[in-house]
């Protein structure tokens, strides 16, 4: 079903675990050359790149911390200096940088999930499009979250606003990307059993997936299978869109 995706070249960011790891083996059992980012999380990411490559796939480590200017700005650079090129971008890394309340929100907390949420993955999005515009094309998925939707609770509305942004980034990319065939779409996860949503702990993960339609939480290869979907010529008349992964919410 896939078979386009065969020899080309993906960057996922946050490729250590949960969504983006999922991501990077489908995509390498396609035939990708995978490059798997990680900051922090080296361990995991060499977990997976072992696992593509005892499948006989291909994949590389890539670490950049997505906070650090200089590091997020070159990592796509990077990426092209040891494949060649960049086919398909996907923006998964992400995440909250503080749980208070907004009204004892400090500044750095708000300014840091921005960066991480917004600008790191503007950044990455408008280096791959540089590239992909005198080459014929390319791909850019962008992980949003169901926050994005609601709006954030009181202790996560700055990571619900950044995500909001970056949905409005997609559609902006995709009508300035439409002319040079470069696609770009956003999927929007919902309550996804991932490590950073076993933080809740499992009694809290339980009685939030009682409020889904469907009654339990996504797994990481629901997203993932999207991201191919897209990347694939099945998503060849698909951008600007933003598609929810939420089980009905």
């Amino acid at each position: 079903m896939f078979g386009n995706l065969r020899g080309k070249k993906v960057l996922v960011t946050g490729a250590s675990s949960g969504i983006g790891a999922c991501t990077a083996r489908l995509f390498a059992r396609e035939g990708a050359l995978v490059g798997i980012h990680h900051h922090t999380g080296e361990t995991g990411a060499r977990t997976v790149l072992k696992e593509i490559q005892e499948r006989g796939g291909e994949g590389l480590l890539l670490k950049a911390d997505l906070l650090d200017p200089p590091q997020r700005e070159g990592l796509v650079g990077r990426f092209i200096d040891r494949t060649g090129g960049i086919d398909i971008l996907i923006n998964n890394a992400g995440g909250p940088l503080g749980r208070e309340h907004f009204l004892d929100l400090p500044v750095s907390s708000w300014e840091g999930t921005l960066s991480l949420n917004l600008t790191a993955p503007f950044i990455l999005a408008r280096e791959a499009f540089r590239w992909m515009k005198d080459h014929g094309g390319g791909r850019i998925v962008n992980i949003s979250s169901i926050a994005a939707l609601y709006g954030g609770s009181v202790t996560s509305l700055p990571y619900g606003a950044a995500k909001s942004g970056l949905e409005a980034v997609t559609r902006s990319l995709a009508r300035a990307g439409a002319p040079h065939n470069i696609l770009v779409n956003t999927i929007q996860p919902g309550v996804i059993d991932t490590p950073a949503h076993r933080k809740m702990g499992r009694r809290s993960l339980e009685e939030r997936a009682r409020t889904i339609p469907l009654g339990h939480p996504g797994t990481p290869r629901d997203v993932a299978g999207l991201c191919l979907f897209l990347a694939s010529d099945g998503g060849d008349y698909i951008t600007g869109q933003t598609f929810r992964v939420t089980g009905g919410e």
